[in-house]
């Protein structure tokens, strides 16, 4: 047997944060913990957890630095309130019933304990260091989280110390603003008095890529640091390289043109996932999407989005909001944007023909209010905003 939980409690520098592995002696968490035990390494030194001196816990339980510890006044925060907090968690979730007591005896936990070198208040310490272990081991015990908790949740939540949000398409429908204009402070403006909502993408449109480059994301991405921004190139050559380009530039998701030939397509689509961000098929100027799709699908390179896109200079035609439910049927994970004359009148009209986002210019870009048209537009998808901070009372 070996179980594995994980918890983060408080707020830095006293922030604590436990990894831990618990099983029994004669298993692989038994090695780890004589192997701890036996193999020390300068300023990583492993202590076993007591209540108080000459009286270990059991389920024993073996603590192990994460950082450096540097002097003495850092060596007093984990052999002081961080071995205490961490000894009374193990015997409090004994004597709660988290951990067998008939099993205390023959398990050992390994916990990987981090205190911040600027930790200061020996009282907040304790409190977040036993909170953490006793949740961690609860996890461990319980199996948190089951793989359909970790499927739900991972494209929601936003790391809580990585410093930005990695925003992904999970809820649909979204609201798609097109940045077309290659003037760069009418952009920024525009970006700048749109609304802040989960359901909505920016989009670098192709003349601001043309003018600007690539690095005009990194602009965007400093006006909504939290956006998910699609670069669009309607890529035709090089499909790996130029998905590659937008990756690194920080974008969401690459707009690839269906009219590249196939080897361009799935090089940029394999490329995209390869970097962690969305591959978009634009089929613009392509009547039917159909058969294309379905070679890329036998293939093995279906895009994340399919956008039927009705251009600019082509905008009195029919949409194809036909193809919507045939594109759906070749994968359940697939979106459908709708692109080309969408208005406020229109929403509910793409909506109910099935499309996922919907791609909006000028309507908002050109407004005299932006903001009030963009929330407009936003209010017709009838999403409500996700709470981010669900997930910290999860168990």
């Amino acid at each position: 047997m070996m179980l594995i939980g994980e918890a983060l409690i408080g707020e830095a520098p006293e922030l604590a944060h436990v990894d831990l592995i618990i099983g029994e002696k004669n298993g692989p968490v038994g090695q780890a913990f004589a192997t701890g035990m036996t193999q020390l390494s300068g300023g990583h030194t492993p202590l076993l957890s007591v209540i108080r001196p000459n009286l270990l816990t059991k389920p024993a339980c073996l603590i192990v630095p994460k950082v450096t510890v540097k002097n003495m006044e850092q060596a007093a925060l984990i052999f002081g309130p961080a071995q205490a907090a961490v000894a009374k968690a193990v015997a409090d979730a004994v004597e709660d019933g988290v951990v067998p007591t008939e099993q205390a005896e023959e398990l050992v936990i390994v916990a990987s304990v981090f205190i911040h070198p600027d930790a200061k208040d020996y009282n907040r310490i304790y409190r977040y260091n036993y909170g953490a272990t006793k949740l961690a081991l609860k996890r461990a015990m319980d199996g948190f989280p089951g793989i359909e908790t970790v499927l739900d949740e991972k494209d929601r939540g936003a790391h809580a110390i990585m410093g930005f949000k990695v925003s992904r398409l999970w809820d649909p429908p979204y609201l798609q603003v097109a940045l077309d204009n290659p003037d760069i402070d009418q952009i920024l403006h525009v970006v700048k008095t749109l609304p802040d909502s989960d359901h909505l993408i920016l989009e670098a449109g192709t003349p601001l890529i043309k003018r600007y480059g690539v690095d005009v994301i990194a602009r965007l991405r400093e006006a909504k640091p939290n956006a998910f921004i699609v670069a669009d190139l309607k890529t035709l050559d090089t499909g790996n390289l130029e998905a590659r380009m937008v990756a690194d530039a920080t974008a969401d998701a690459v707009v690839i043109s269906a009219l590249a030939p196939i080897p361009t397509i799935v090089n940029a689509i394999k490329e995209a996932h390869k970097t962690g961000i969305y591959a978009i098929i634009d089929t613009l100027n392509l009547p039917d999407p159909m058969p294309k799709l379905r070679e890329l699908g036998e293939l093995g390179a279906l895009p994340d989005v399919v956008e039927l896109h009705r251009a600019i200079d082509a905008e009195k035609t029919e949409h194809q909001w036909g193809s919507i439910p045939e594109i759906k049927a070749l994968s359940s994970k697939i979106l459908v944007a709708v692109a080309g004359g969408i208005r406020a009148d229109t929403i509910q009209g793409a909506l109910a023909a099935g499309a996922d986002i919907l791609v909006v210019g000028r309507a908002i870009t050109n407004a005299k209010d932006v903001r009030q048209a963009a929330e407009m537009f936003i209010e017709g998808l009838s999403k409500e905003e996700i709470d981010q901070f669900r997930v910290m009372t999860d168990f």
